[in-house]
């Protein structure tokens, strides 16, 4: 690497005061996926300390920032280098004129430069890497500009078209935010912002337990072989990241297994898996009836409750739950606690029009996200196969 850059820097190493209008003092957080972003929250520090800091130098359009401290590896072509410096936690590389900037930033997203940058960084409280072992990082490039610049713009409009898609995403993740505060009622209130035409009535609380079971889970014994590998679905509180339905288990148990702990047999369609303790709140709906592992409360809808409604109450229900959660090694909420636990509900004709609702912008959400990941997998597959 050393042998094709002429410039090799960190960011700053000094303690700055903050100021309230000033150049932007950035660090490894503000560069992601590509781009350098900042808001109204960021550092900002007085032009006086901007120009010692750049006293000896300046940064220059082109030059490609590396992150070397705490996340490594992420990248960004700097492309106005005004009002804006870096903490010691960015590192500046600018290419020689036979090495192409966008090339350059193509290659660091590498699979196998990012090996050589996790083999070389520093295993202290907090990870790092050396500017001396970076410039030691082997690189292979084209001796064709004109090729290094069809591959490096190449992948800046895979870049653009994934930050595209972010933008999109992180725009429904909000408006679907917006929506949840302004459609179910808020402190003091009886009725939400926004409702479906003809609905006006005030919703009624009710206690959890006065609309659901809540029902616990348990684990067969793992040193009887019989109680394992059967065809009953048994979930673990690692399963519920990120999947709105729960349809098939990871382990699985039998039927003699069941009988034997004190895990429940839990109906399909009205069930909502409930984390209850070292991570309380992540819940799926259960698609096909299964038990859970003593992790979990689980909410068993009675009739007249809509269980995409229930499940749309997700933040709600989680922050409620960790306010009355105890216990020294982690928190942990019981199915008495949670039963006790009071909500509003409207009408069971609301509760399905809200309820499906947000199950429509969930699914738009989930297709987005896929769209990316896709986006990604892509752009990974072509940075192993366009380099050597």
């Amino acid at each position: 690497m050393g042998d094709v850059l002429s410039f090799l820097k960190d960011g700053t190493h000094g303690t700055h005061k903050d100021v309230d209008e000033g150049p932007l003092l950035l660090s490894a957080k503000n560069i992601k996926n590509g781009t350098i972003n900042w808001d109204a929250s960021d550092r900002k520090i007085s032009q006086q300390d901007y120009e010692k800091i750049h006293s000896t130098f300046s940064l220059q359009p082109g030059d490609v920032l590396l992150t070397i401290v705490g996340s490594i590896g992420e990248a960004a072509v700097l492309n106005d280098p005004r009002g804006i410096t870096f903490q010691r936690s960015v590192a500046f590389l600018r290419p020689q004129r036979k090495l192409d900037s966008k090339f350059l930033y193509a290659e660091i997203q590498n699979t196998q430069f990012k090996k050589e940058l996790d083999n070389r960084k520093s295993t202290s409280a907090q990870p790092g890497i050396y500017l001396g072992d970076l410039s030691q990082i082997p690189v292979t490039l084209s001796n064709l500009k004109t090729e290094q610049t069809k591959i490096g713009t190449f992948f800046g409009q895979v870049d653009d078209l994934i930050t595209l898609h972010q933008r999109k995403l992180d725009k429904l993740s909000n408006v679907k935010k917006s929506l949840l505060e302004k459609m179910f009622p808020q402190k003091n209130s009886t009725t939400p912002k926004i409702r479906f035409k003809g609905f006006t009535d005030a919703w009624e609380q009710r206690k959890l337990s006065e609309i659901a079971d809540i029902v616990g889970g348990g684990t067969p014994s793992t040193q009887i072989p019989e109680y394992w590998d059967g065809n009953i679905n048994w979930y673990a509180p690692a399963e519920m990241e990120g999947q709105i339905y729960a349809k098939s288990s990871l382990r699985k148990i039998t039927l003699l297994g069941l009988q034997n702990s004190s895990a429940t047999l839990l109906p399909a369609k009205r069930t909502i898996l409930f984390t209850s303790r070292a991570g309380i709140g992540k819940m799926a709906i259960l698609q096909t009836e299964g038990c859970t592992n003593q992790g979990f409360q689980s909410i068993v809808l009675n009739d007249g409750y809509s269980p995409y409604f229930i499940y749309s109450m997700g933040t709600t229900i989680k922050d409620k739950a960790e306010r009355i959660a105890s216990g020294s090694t982690f928190l942990e909420i019981s199915g008495k606690l949670l039963g006790n636990i009071s909500f509003l509900f409207p009408r069971k004709t609301e509760q399905d029009k809200v309820g499906s609702f947000f199950e429509g912008l969930d699914n738009l959400i989930t297709l987005h996200q896929r769209k990316l990941e896709k986006l990604k997998n892509v752009k990974k597959a072509l940075l192993e196969k366009m380099f050597v």
